[in-house]
């Protein structure tokens, strides 16, 4: 090979290298769609509509993992669906919806939700969250669990703060002060860490831990607020007063989710 071509091979390349280091560090977005609904019917409707229709399409469009959850039965928030879909990039979350609009499959799959009477609507009300992973994990991840999914619970946690400045002192105690990777330590599967973006409940993050039982639940929680190093760190003065508001939100998989 020629000097020069050596040459340009070596900074193509390096090129091409700084361009995934660059992609890579950006990280996930994530859109968390709540369906609402008044009655069974309108949660059948829905659910029929994403397992048959939305999620094929999602998947046709490139978005390879969608998750679909459904709160526990003891849940007192009312009926909901809440849909995870995570998106490489911001002209990925931009485009995706026009792109599925596009797809005729799409249209005629999901005819019945989407050309639903006002007078019979599937739902009361849509609420959407738009998500940045943290830096410390910056895609998803398909939790690795053994139980079936109707016996798993998945909990979506969300921490709001006083002001702007406490939250992002929460996103630093994730990020710097290794909350993640005491989580990862312990055994905890996550789905996700994120700071809110867009939301109804802001300034707050949001992330979701996975198990294969509520008893797992309970173990790898005990074992985490009993751990020297939480002790240490939840202690530190600079991370004081950073959250005024917890929810914690027990969800099982649908049967057709990814997650």
């Amino acid at each position: 090979m020629r000097p020069i071509y050596k040459i340009f091979t070596f900074f193509l390349v390096v090129f091409i290298c700084a361009q995934a280091s660059a992609y890579a560090a950006q990280g996930y977005y994530y859109q968390l769609k709540i369906y609402h609904f008044k009655t069974q019917a309108q949660e059948d409707r829905t659910n029929n509509y994403l397992k048959d229709a939305y999620l094929p399409a999602l998947h046709r469009a490139g978005i390879k993992d969608v998750g679909v959850f459904i709160p526990v039965e003891n849940d007192t928030l009312g009926k909901r669906i809440y849909v995870l879909i995570p998106l490489r990039t911001w002209a990925q979350l931009e485009s995706t919806d026009q792109k599925i609009l596009a797809d005729q499959q799409y249209l005629t799959d999901g005819k019945d939700f989407i050309d639903a009477d006002y007078k019979d609507a599937p739902y009361t009300r849509l609420e959407t969250i738009i998500l940045s992973a943290f830096p410390k994990m910056l895609t998803p991840e398909v939790p690795q669990l053994t139980a079936n999914k109707a016996e798993r619970i998945y909990e979506l946690r969300s921490y709001e703060s006083p002001t702007e400045k406490y939250n992002l002192n929460k996103v630093k105690m994730f990020n710097d002060g290794d909350e993640v990777a005491l989580f990862k330590r312990l055994g905890f599967h996550a789905a996700f860490y994120s700071e809110v973006i867009a939301g109804s409940h802001m300034p707050n993050l949001m992330y979701m831990e996975c198990f294969n039982s509520m008893d797992e639940h309970d173990r790898l929680w005990k074992a985490f607020f009993s751990d020297p190093y939480w002790k240490t760190l939840s202690a530190r003065p600079e991370y004081q007063n950073n959250v005024n508001h917890v929810d914690a939100i027990f969800l099982h998989p649908a049967a057709y989710s990814d997650f």
